[in-house]
């Protein structure tokens, strides 16, 4: 307020009235002084001004100096700019390139051209020396350099630069370039100093045929360095400079080659040699074996942080045992920089190949197929998931497991996470297959030594399979992923083990013949079911249940709670697998029965299977109990020979004073109770006699309770849950 300068460097002319048209080139006090200033034209005005009665004779000091224009004209001036230059290759191939005013604050509200024009088959290398303008921000919005790779602003443009540039190097494409200098016009004046560089017009520097004729891009302002991108799965070559002939020395050349990633795909890179020579040099480098030219690689993507001093591999030499072997990039990029030294060598040839990148543990097919082999004898536990696990799996895939066994050995599966798409998923709880999953979804099979294979089912949406466990003898577990072409989801993750067989009925469980009836309940029940022992994969409990010819055998369910819930999240703990139909995938049961709740399965033959899998994260439950019978089927609305009928079967008369709810709907006969157990079969009585001990007063407490239930009026019992519906069975795949 009492003292200050005012600096106008931006006159045209000399007139004391052109301070008020002149622009103003700022106000300043205090003890910092103003940057150095030049002047745009002829003269600098400096105002001074105080309120002061005296000013000491040391109040500011400075220097001045007269220099010559000639130094700012850079090229032949075009008519009518202030600052726009076009410099030929005809008349000066090396120079200098000031921006306005430099190395004063450049001045405010002006655009400058520089067009450099050269001879066809030269280009133009360009290279700031010192580089400071105003920073605005990374999309440089106020003040800005901007470099079009042609003679004029419609031309590519290389890039735009603002603030502070180190090491800012520049090359045309052809022997034409444009460099564009643009301040925006505001009151407020800027500190920034302007760019000094130095041009050059070569025919030596790299020709781009190399690149053009290979199917790569060019990288618009370098030197020599490409791109390459993946075209699904595509292969190609890259070459050294100057290929076929020696390449030339003292140049450094990057290729960035990018494998596809998105939402649907993931490739990675596989870079494998067929000619190399790079000489080695004689003068040893402590840190490098490459004393002069190199070959540098980067499979880890380093180049994204201008880590390039962290190479995964540095390559050179002439000899045999110099030739390096296949590389491959650990996700979709590999970047190579190639630096020629001061000797000339034969260079390279190399054979760059997009592979799908599934980012799947275990043995890969050879030919880049998603088919994955967990082998015993590589590995007795470990890990796989789905392509991309934890992102989404890309759509279109076709995904293959294979867990391969020792004869001596069994596998079990436990998924950990389970997410697969499945928009038109219309489950009924504990049905799984064509019907329930028709987008996406995953399969099992066991996997017989002669190859044959048998469905264990089709899974989707949020409800995870139940524990897989292979049989005594097969070779082991297949598991597929099918994806169809729209949506995704984060899929799967699985773990598996292979472990010592156990027999053919595991850890428990048992053979069940010779008889009309019977129970089968969890371990421990009425007691919790328990986890499986210490480091063991699993428990394993299978119960083969098998009727005289011609019968069939009917499971009603009393009481059921194992972990899990069918439709929200599966069977992934525990899980019972029931095979009641031939041929078709077991039903998969898991969850609580609620007691209106109807599940009762008719078997197609004499023959059931049950298979209880415990896996060892499960944290146990009640457990379950159900009856099997021996039926015969029902033909029309009535039974042949007083047979009870229940739903599709022929209840034998006997089942009614056996005191298991043999049916889940009730009965309406109990009139036979009253005529005695004569119509039961022997073998009946037999297998009630051996539940009692084998003991006459078994047979005597048997038949006492018999008779006291014939005497006693039934009450008339609830109405029985019916039994879920079973849907269509899927497609099964080819059997080998």
């Amino acid at each position: 307020m009492h003292e200050y300068m005012d600096i106008y460097s931006e006159m045209a002319s000399l007139e004391t009235g052109e301070l008020v048209n002149s622009a103003f080139g700022g106000r300043y006090c205090g003890p910092i002084p103003p940057r150095q200033r030049v002047s745009l034209h002829r003269a600098v005005a400096l105002s001074f001004y105080t309120d002061k009665m005296y000013t000491p004779p040391n109040l500011f000091t400075g220097t001045y100096r007269f220099i010559n224009a000639s130094e700012f004209e850079v090229g032949t001036p075009v008519p009518n700019t202030l600052c726009s230059f076009i410099i030929e290759a005809s008349k000066r191939k090396t120079g200098l390139l000031l921006s306005p005013t430099y190395p004063g604050i450049y001045p405010k509200d002006v655009t400058c051209n520089y067009l450099f024009s050269g001879q066809p088959g030269q280009r133009i290398r360009l290279e700031f020396r010192d580089f400071d303008l105003f920073f605005g921000g990374p999309h440089c919005p106020f003040d800005w350099v901007r470099v079009y790779d042609g003679p004029d602003n419609s031309s590519a443009a290389i890039g735009t630069y603002c603030g502070q540039q180190r090491n800012l190097v520049l090359y045309s494409s052809d022997e034409r370039l444009l460099v564009t200098f643009y301040t925006l016009p505001r009151a407020a004046s800027t500190q920034n100093r302007g760019f000094k560089g130095i041009f050059e017009f070569s025919e030596s520097f790299v020709k781009l045929d190399f690149i053009s004729k290979h199917d790569a891009e060019h990288i618009r302002g370098s030197e020599c360095d490409q791109k390459i991108l993946s075209k699904k799965e595509s292969t190609g070559f890259v070459y050294h400079p100057n290929y076929p002939f020696p390449y030339i020395q003292k140049v450094v050349c990057r290729y960035f080659i990018y494998g596809m990633q998105d939402s649907q795909n993931l490739e990675r890179v596989r870079l494998e040699f067929q000619n190399f020579s790079i000489p080695k040099g004689e003068n040893p480098k402590p840190d490098s074996t490459c004393n002069d030219g190199y070959l540098k690689v980067y499979l880890r993507g380093q180049e994204a942080t201008d880590s390039y001093d962290k190479h995964d591999a540095e390559l050179c030499g002439e000899r045999a045992a110099d030739f390096p072997p296949a590389l491959v990039s650990d996700g979709p990029r590999l970047v190579m920089v190639f630096s020629s030294g001061e000797l000339q060598g034969r260079g390279f040839k190399a054979k760059y190949t997009f592979e799908t990148e599934y980012r799947v543990p275990g043995t890969a097919a050879p030919g880049g197929e998603c088919a994955f082999t967990y082998r015993s004898e590589s590995k007795k536990r470990g890990e796989f998931n789905s392509p991309r696990y934890p992102s989404n799996y890309p759509s279109h895939t076709n995904c293959t497991y294979m867990l391969d066994a020792t004869p001596n050995e069994q596998v079990t599966v436990v998924f950990d996470h389970f997410k697969v798409r499945a928009d038109a998923w219309n489950a009924t709880a504990g049905l799984y297959g064509g019907a329930t999953c028709s987008e996406d979804w995953v399969e099992a099979w066991w996997v017989g030594r002669e190859g044959s294979r048998v469905p264990l089912g089709r899974w989707c949406g949020a409800a995870a399979p139940g524990p897989l466990h292979s049989p005594r003898g097969a070779l082991g577990l297949m598991i597929a992923l099918r994806t169809d072409a729209e949506h995704v989801a984060s899929g799967f993750k699985a773990r598996y083990v292979f472990e010592p067989a156990k027999s053919i009925f595991g850890d428990c469980g048992g053979n069940m013949s010779g008889a009309e009836w019977g129970v089968v309940t969890s371990p421990r029940y009425p007691l919790p079911y328990e986890p499986p022992a210490r480091a063991a994969a699993s428990r394993v409990c299978n119960w083969f249940v098998t009727a005289r010819p011609g019968k069939r055998l009917l499971l009603n369910f009393q009481f059921f709670a194992v972990e899990g819930h069918l439709i929200d999240r599966g069977c992934p703990a525990a899980v019972l697998r029931l095979w009641y139909e031939s041929p078709g995938p077991p039903l998969e049961l898991c969850g609580e029965k609620a007691p209106a709740d109807r599940w009762q399965y008719l078997s197609s033959s004499n023959s059931i299977r049950l298979s209880f899998i415990i896996a060892d994260k499960s944290v146990g439950g009640s457990g379950w109990r159900a009856v099997w019978t021996e039926v015969t089927a029902a033909e029309g609305a009535a039974c042949p020979g007083g047979a009870l009928p229940c739903g599709a079967a022929c209840l034998p008369r006997a089942a009614l004073c056996s005191g298991l709810q043999h049916c889940a709907h009730p009965l309406q006969h109990h009139q036979h109770c009253e005529k005695g157990v004569s119509g039961g079969s022997s073998s009946s009585w037999t297998w009630w006699w051996v539940a009692c001990g084998g003991s006459a007063a078994g047979a005597a407490v048997l038949g006492a309770w018999c008779r006291r239930r014939g005497r006693r009026t039934p009450r008339r019992p609830p109405p029985p849950p019916r039994p879920p519906p079973r849907p269509r069975p899927p497609a099964l795949p080819d059997t080998v």
